[in-house]
């Protein structure tokens, strides 16, 4: 199926799931708040109205990670005795579930994010929320990119500053203790992530079964913990994957 398919049919699948959660609400067949995350299945049965809605994923309080991936990154900021400091590539639910965990031991989040409507969406909802900030870095027009983007339609956009952006964020504060790829030109994001990665950080890297990601990782100098299983909103198993630098 070509892109333009699949993304024609996850649209017409979220509109469906959203509207059938509306419906089931109102009949009082299903809850108005979501079940705690530890009731896996029913969190991610009640998360499936919610597809493809990063404002309704972000009350659910979740990430757009596979839950084992959730699991683990909770677990390991609950673990750090410092501040953490952490950079998106890609806003979302993350941004804001990021900064809820990360503010609770001083940490920060820097997020950047390459869809300007996108953005100042997520900016909204962070507006207060101080130890957050989303910056919005667009791609350029470009006949020959110096770094492109595999997405359908993005061939002639340059994401180069995007990339970068993270260089002038760690000049502000020094490394990250953590960093997620979840955004474009991920292979790209990966490569910049390194340099800036605490030795003791991690990386979480989203959507790892597809091909060209799979390279990207096993070509770097890192080790790969794999999250294979349900992603909150999604109806398939997706793959999330936590990085260390080996």
């Amino acid at each position: 199926m070509k892109s333009s398919a699949v993304g024609t049919v996850k649209r017409a699948y979220a509109s469906s799931a959203r509207a059938t959660g509306r419906v089931l609400e109102r009949v009082g067949l299903l809850d108005d708040q979501p079940p705690p995350r530890d009731r896996r299945i029913r969190h991610w049965a009640f998360s499936l109205t919610r597809a493809h809605d990063s404002i309704g994923i972000s009350k659910l309080d979740v990430p757009w990670w596979t839950y084992g991936a959730i699991d683990d990154v909770e677990r390991w900021i609950a673990g750090r005795s410092t501040p953490v400091r952490a950079f998106e590539w890609g806003s979302g639910a993350s941004t804001i579930w990021l900064s809820k965990r990360l503010g609770q031991g001083g940490g920060t989040v820097r997020s950047v994010e390459h869809h300007a409507g996108f953005g100042t969406m997520i900016q909204e909802q962070l507006a207060d929320t101080p130890n957050a900030r989303l910056d919005i870095v667009e791609p350029e027009e470009s006949a020959d990119p110096e770094i492109g983007s595999a997405k359908e339609g993005h061939g002639r956009l340059d994401f180069g500053k995007y990339v970068r952006h993270i260089d002038s964020v760690a000049a502000d504060g020094g490394p990250f203790q953590l960093i997620v790829v979840d955004g474009r030109a991920r292979e790209a994001c990966l490569r910049a992530a390194l340099s800036h990665l605490d030795d003791d950080g991690i990386i979480v890297f989203d959507n790892t079964l597809r091909r060209r990601y799979r390279k990207a990782i096993a070509a770097a100098p890192v080790t790969e913990t794999v999250h294979r299983g349900l992603t909150p909103t999604l109806p398939y198993p997706d793959q999330t994957s936590v990085l260390r630098k080996r």
